[in-house]
C-alpha cells in the first residue's frame, strides 16, 4: 500500500494502529520500530496518542481556509521588498529591518514573515549575479596571478573592546599576490558605505583608475551583506573590477584574508581588548607598518609584503640562494682545509731525539 502520509484516516483506522502498537511494545517492539513496519510517521502517532490522553478524541477536525485571513496583503509584499533594497536599508538584516521598519511607521510584520518575502524575492542572499545556496556552489574562477594589484581580497573582523558584548570592527583591503595590506580601516558599525570607503582608499593608494580598464584587479570577498551590497557592487561596475564570491561556508574561496586576519590576532604585542577606536587605529597603524614593511611573510618566502609589491622577490630570492652557494662553497674549502691538515699532522714523521 504504500507509506501512510498525507491520507485521512477514519478513527477506527486510527485506533486499530494505536491498539498494534501497544501490543507490539508490550512484546518488546518499540513504538518507532512498528511505525517503520506500518509506514506511518511516529511524530503522528504521537500525536494521536496525546490526542487519547487529553480526551480530545481521534475524530479529524474541520480544514480551516488554504489561505491566512490576516495575510499579507500585496503592496505590503511590494513595500517590504522596495525598503529592503533601497539605499538606506539595505545593509539591515531581515530582522532589524522589520523593527526598523516598524518603529518608522513603514509597515508592521514579524521576523519570519519578512524572511519568507525576501526570499520568494531572490533577496535573501546574492543580491546580483548568482541565485539562492543550494548546496551546489560553484568554486570561484581564480586566475594565476603574476603581480601586483591583479586581484585583492578583503573581509570585516570583530576587535574587542573593554565592554562586554560591544566591538570594534577591522576592514582589511589585502593584495593576494603580495599580500601587503592596501588599506585598513577602524569603525563602530559593519556597513557597506564604511567598505566603500575602504575600497575607494586602495583604489587611491594604488593609483588604479589610471591603469587601463583591463588591467584593474579583481575583488574577491565572501557573503556577507556588506559585500553583496549595491554600494560595493556598483562601485566594482563603475571601475570595472570583477566581484568575486566565495562559496558559503568555505573559507579555503578566500584564504588569504582569513591568514592575515589570523596574524594580526596573533602579534605578541596584539592587546586583546581596545578602549576605543582611537587607540584601536593608533595601535593598527604602528603594526601595519611593520606588517607590510618589516614582517617576513612565509606566504611569499619571506620576503616582506612591500618588498613583493614592489617585484623585488624574485631578486631578493635569487640573492638569498646566491649567498647560501657561496657560503656553502667557503664552508667545503675551509673544511677541506682543515681535512688536509689533520691529515699532515697525522702523518708528520717523528724525528728521534737522543739525549747525551
Amino acid at each position: 500500500m504504500g507509506p501512510i502520509a498525507g491520507t485521512w484516516l477514519p478513527t477506527a483506522t486510527k485506533q486499530a494502529i494505536l491498539l498494534v502498537i501497544a501490543t507490539s511494545q508490550v512484546q518488546g517492539v518499540s513504538a518507532r520500530r512498528s511505525c517503520t513496519i506500518l509506514a506511518i510517521s511516529h511524530r503522528r502517532v504521537v500525536r494521536w496518542q496525546a490526542h487519547v490522553r487529553q480526551g480530545l478524541g481521534l475524530a479529524d477536525g474541520t480544514p480551516g481556509p488554504e489561505e491566512a485571513l490576516h495575510r499579507l496583503l500585496p503592496e505590503e509584499r511590494d513595500l517590504i521588498a522596495a525598503t529592503a533594497t533601497s539605499e538606506e536599508y539595505v545593509d539591515l538584516s531581515h530582522r532589524i529591518l522589520a523593527v526598523t521598519a516598524g518603529e518608522k511607521g513603514l509597515f508592521y510584520a514579524s521576523f519570519s514573515t519578512v524572511y519568507r518575502v525576501l526570499r520568494a524575492r531572490g533577496l535573501m542572499t546574492v543580491r546580483g549575479p548568482g541565485g539562492r545556496h543550494n548546496g551546489h556552489s560553484l568554486v570561484p574562477v581564480r586566475k594565476a596571478l603574476t603581480g601586483p594589484n591583479q586581484r585583492w581580497c578583503w573581509d570585516i573582523s570583530y576587535l574587542m573592546t573593554h565592554e562586554k558584548g560591544v566591538y570594534l570592527y577591522l576592514y582589511l583591503l589585502l593584495d593576494e599576490f603580495s599580500r601587503k595590506a592596501i588599506h585598513w580601516r577602524i569603525d563602530w558599525t559593519q556597513t557597506a558605505t564604511e567598505g566603500r570607503v575602504l575600497l575607494e582608499g586602495g583604489l587611491e593608494k594604488e593609483n588604479i583608475l589610471d591603469l587601463p580598464e583591463a588591467q584593474r584587479p579583481e575583488l574577491i570577498n565572501d557573503r556577507g551583506r556588506q559585500m553583496k551590497a549595491k554600494p560595493i557592487r556598483q562601485l566594482c561596475e563603475d571601475h570595472h573590477m570583477p566581484q568575486l564570491f566565495a562559496r558559503p561556508r568555505t573559507p579555503n574561496d578566500n584564504p588569504f584574508i582569513e591568514s592575515a586576519f589570523s596574524t594580526v590576532k596573533r602579534a605578541p604585542e596584539y592587546p586583546g581588548q581596545f578602549l576605543d577606536d582611537g587607540v584601536a587605529s593608533t595601535y593598527f597603524e604602528r603594526y601595519f607598518d611593520w606588517y607590510n614593511h618589516q614582517h617576513y611573510h612565509s606566504g611569499i618566502d619571506y620576503v616582506t609584503p612591500h618588498q613583493a609589491h614592489s617585484g623585488l622577490r624574485a631578486k631578493i630570492v635569487a640573492r638569498r640562494l646566491s649567498q647560501q652557494r657561496a657560503q656553502c662553497l667557503r664552508r667545503r674549502l675551509a673544511n677541506q682545509q682543515q681535512s688536509s691538515r689533520q691529515l699532515t699532522q697525522k702523518h708528520k714523521p717523528i724525528t728521534a731525539v737522543l739525549v747525551a
